[in-house]
């Protein structure tokens, strides 16, 4: 997937949904952009964090995520993660 793909507004509510789930500090969220590797890079993101992370962005967009659809490519990135969230709001 490309990280650019996402739209910036998409990526910074994104952004915001995993630093407030992960309950990551306002200066670290700040530093996070698109090319930001998630899954293996931040500890907070372990296999519950990704359920409640799924689960966040599903009430924050208003969509349905396939369990199916959740896999490592998504969580690679922030941009990754901006970018499949658009194609379940599309």
């Amino acid at each position: 997937m490309n990280s650019d793909t996402a739209a910036p507004t998409t990526l910074d509510a994104v952004r915001s949904v995993v630093s407030a789930t992960l309950g990551i500090d306002e200066a670290r969220a700040t530093a996070m952009h698109a090319g930001t590797e998630l899954l293996g890079s931040l500890p907070e993101l372990d296999s519950m964090a990704v359920v409640e992370l799924i689960y966040a962005l599903e009430e924050r967009f208003g969509v349905e995520v396939d369990g199916d659809e959740v896999t490592a490519d998504v969580f690679e990135t922030l941009g990754s993660l901006a970018a499949f969230v658009e194609t379940q709001v599309a």
